[in-house]
């Protein structure tokens, strides 16, 4: 029985809510697997390198997958309600597929935003219907999100919510996908998979898949330079900051989220932006196309961890993620100008990048900030 006082789902909220889950069934049966793409470097033969293409989302990102679990997760808690608005903080790719699916469910929605966001994702998520609360200080996002959620709107809380609304076990996770589309090649069980650490949920679920699987895999999160969690994972310390900002989006908080999970991550690689910025490029030379980022620091760790493999005289494969369309970034990692004023020159890392991948041999990629 309900405490007096408290409120009781009506039957047309029931169908409503019902209603809603389908639509989301409908559109994850609709939203077909994304590819997974193999590279094979000259530098290290006997090594494969495989990418999964996030960004082939319908919104154009990983975070597709986890905004459709936040929705999920808020449905089935009776969290979310047939009209009421819905909040998130996000630095973008997130705010962008959390706007798709509340156009899905005729729902409006509010992105919490740094107000140093690329341009191109504010565009984005206002075209989708979405609205942009735009913040100075990227460290009050979440007190910000919180005013929001207190005049009644649904909190989707990523960063608070992203580990436990995501399925590990199983329901095609993005661990079980990579895992099932390596069956049938030379090294089905990857030596290692490496992903960086935005609100946590990613790395969680793979770490938490592999060992259910019972695999020896290991995880390795590719971060920023100085980001919380690399100094969180170094002292298993949740009250630790970072040292340095960071350009690349999507990764590199500035504190330790509620999702992340140190004990499950084998390795961290920190990546400094301007090699980041660089790998970007040699992405695209080899894939001919564009990608964001936080992907360009995923290949600069693969990379490390390939010539490693190499010294010690292993073969196998390594697999990481591409998360999202690099075009985002036109106006940021992608313009001259941009880095020149923020004192970023990738070309070093470039040609170190370069260097490794005809050598196998590690040349650490440095440059500008």
């Amino acid at each position: 029985m309900n405490a007096p006082g408290t409120p009781v789902a009506s039957i047309d909220e029931r169908d409503w809510t019902a209603q809603a889950l389908g639509r989301l069934r409908q559109e994850a049966a609709r939203s077909a697997d994304t590819h997974l793409l193999k590279l094979e470097f000259r530098g290290f033969p006997g090594i494969d390198f495989y990418f999964k293409d996030e960004a082939a989302h319908p919104t154009g990102s990983l975070k597709h997958r986890l905004a459709r679990s936040l929705y999920l997760y808020a449905l089935c808690n009776g969290r979310l309600r047939d009209g009421q608005p819905v909040v998130d903080a996000s630095s973008g790719s997130t705010a962008i597929s959390e706007a798709w699916f509340a156009r899905l469910l005729g729902l409006q929605f509010t992105a919490v935003m740094p107000a140093c966001t690329a341009p191109r994702k504010i565009a984005d998520v206002e075209a989708l219907g979405g609205r942009c609360d735009l913040v100075p200080d990227p460290a009050q996002v979440h007190e910000r999100a919180a005013r929001h959620a207190a005049a009644g709107a649904c909190h989707l809380d990523q960063f608070a919510l992203a580990e436990r609304a995501t399925d590990w076990r199983g329901n095609n996770n993005i661990a079980e996908s990579i895992l099932g589309q390596l069956a049938g090649e030379p090294h089905p069980e990857p030596a290692w998979i490496v992903c960086g650490v935005g609100t946590g949920g990613t790395s969680a679920t793979i770490g938490r898949y592999l060992r259910y699987r019972g695999l020896r895999t290991r995880l390795c999160a590719a971060e920023p330079d100085g980001s919380a969690f690399v100094h969180g994972w170094r002292g298993r310390d949740r009250d630790a900051v970072c040292s340095r900002p960071t350009v690349i989006e999507g990764i590199g908080r500035p504190r330790v989220e509620p999702g992340f999970l140190f004990e499950i991550v084998d390795e961290v690689i920190e990546v400094a932006d301007a090699a980041s910025i660089a790998a970007m490029s040699v992405l695209e030379q080899h894939l001919g196309r564009r990608y964001g980022g936080s992907s360009g620091t995923n290949l600069v760790a693969c990379l490390l961890l390939a010539t490693r493999m190499r010294e010690r005289g292993e073969r196998g494969s390594i697999v990481s993620l591409l998360c999202d369309h690099g075009e985002r970034y036109d106006g940021t990692l992608l313009d001259p100008d941009w880095l020149r004023r923020n004192g970023l020159d990738p070309a070093p890392a470039a040609a170190a990048l370069h260097a490794t991948i005809a050598s196998g041999r590690w040349h650490p990629p440095r440059g500008g900030a």
